[in-house]
């Protein structure tokens, strides 16, 4: 079944990670073999090759280069000006992979129903562009709210104003308080420009301002349930309510620690969490039972969110068994229709609706 994942950072792992993703993923991992300085090396599950493997032809790249302040122990760039350099230095790296046939930027309603048309012609996947939507994870990289103009002019559609921790722009996951002073004007730029708004990592008080602000199209890219994981990272039903109203659409995120209660880092097993792909489902099912229906619900896996094998599903080799997704659906009682809301259906209606 053709197959969006509406949250990859795909340019991360090319240019910090060092990944040619345009290898397959096994590939990558048997050059990664004896690497220590990052938690997930020789484990990754994401590469251009998979994506095609398991018939997703449309994701949500993001770009994302957080600042950090003297005295913040969170990774991160020492300026804005570095951070904005970064996301620059990812955006080169997409250019490249459309020059060489790899990837196509989705910007508009028409690239978007070509590139649907394209994956959906029955012919063979392995040569076809993977299509991406340009998304900004964590506001910080731009220096000043001019900046988003320019982005918009490059292609950039959706922004996340925050990340892990305070932000120049919204306080995140782990922080709290409010938009700061230059997150309203961020939200009222993106107003004007059309643009996304991901409520995703947003804090609880940054996110009620955020509801309150904001007039534009929201949809949270990747974030599961406080109610079955009880964590600040993830949507209370009062949150997951309101962004129902706004007509939004929440990706399943496939990172253990989000997916089951109790996961201590770099020291639970998916096998002994009984993590796996039924376990996101879980999350999306208790979103579908608040409205009533299958219609703001999809995925968006963060496969690649500086993660591998160690903290994904024990179900889940590569991003290609995305697939066994339908299967585990139709033995939950879910309608075809609702199957492929779920696979695709909800992101392509959201995009048409919004552009």
């Amino acid at each position: 079944m053709f197959t969006i994942d509406a949250h990859l950072d795909l340019s991360m792992n090319a240019m910090e990670w060092n990944r040619d993703l345009r290898q397959p993923v096994m590939d990558i991992r048997k050059r990664e073999v004896g690497l220590t300085d990052k938690p997930d090396r020789a484990k990754g599950t994401v590469a251009l090759p998979d994506l095609r493997k398991g018939h997703i032809g449309l994701v949500v790249a993001t770009q994302i280069a957080r600042y950090v302040g003297p005295g913040n122990p969170l990774p991160g760039w020492h300026s804005p000006e570095q951070a904005w350099a970064q996301t620059q230095a990812q955006l080169a790296w997409y250019k490249a992979m459309e020059a060489a046939g790899e990837m196509v930027m989705i910007k508009n309603k028409h690239e978007l129903e070509s590139h649907i048309a394209l994956w959906l012609n029955g012919e063979p996947d392995d040569n076809k562009p993977v299509g991406y939507i340009l998304s900004l994870e964590g506001a910080d990289s731009l220096v000043t709210v001019k900046h988003l103009e320019a982005a918009h002019a490059y292609g950039l559609r959706a922004v996340g104003p925050a990340h892990y921790g305070p932000g120049r722009y919204a306080n995140g996951t782990d922080a709290t308080g409010g938009l700061q002073e230059m997150g309203a004007a961020l939200l009222k730029e993106m107003d004007r420009l059309n643009m996304i708004l991901d409520a995703t990592h947003l804090c609880d008080d940054a996110f009620w301002d955020a509801m309150r602000i904001f007039n534009g199209p929201v949809w949270a890219s990747h974030n599961n349930c406080r109610a079955l994981v009880d964590h600040n990272r993830q949507f209370s039903d009062e949150m997951i309510k309101v962004l129902i109203e706004r007509g939004a659409v929440i990706g399943g995120a496939l990172d253990a620690w989000m997916m089951v209660p109790g996961w201590v880092r770099q020291q639970s097993t998916p096998e002994e969490m009984n993590c796996n792909l039924d376990k996101m489902l879980d999350h999306l099912d208790h979103i579908c039972q608040l409205a009533g229906n299958t219609l703001h619900v999809g995925i968006g896996t963060d496969l690649d969110g500086a993660f591998g094998k160690e903290q994904s599903p024990y179900d889940l080799e590569t991003i290609a068994d995305l697939q066994k997704i339908p299967a585990l659906l139709k033995k939950r009682g879910y309608a075809p229709e609702d199957i492929e809301n779920i696979m695709h259906g909800n992101w392509l209606r959201f995009l048409r609706r919004v552009w």
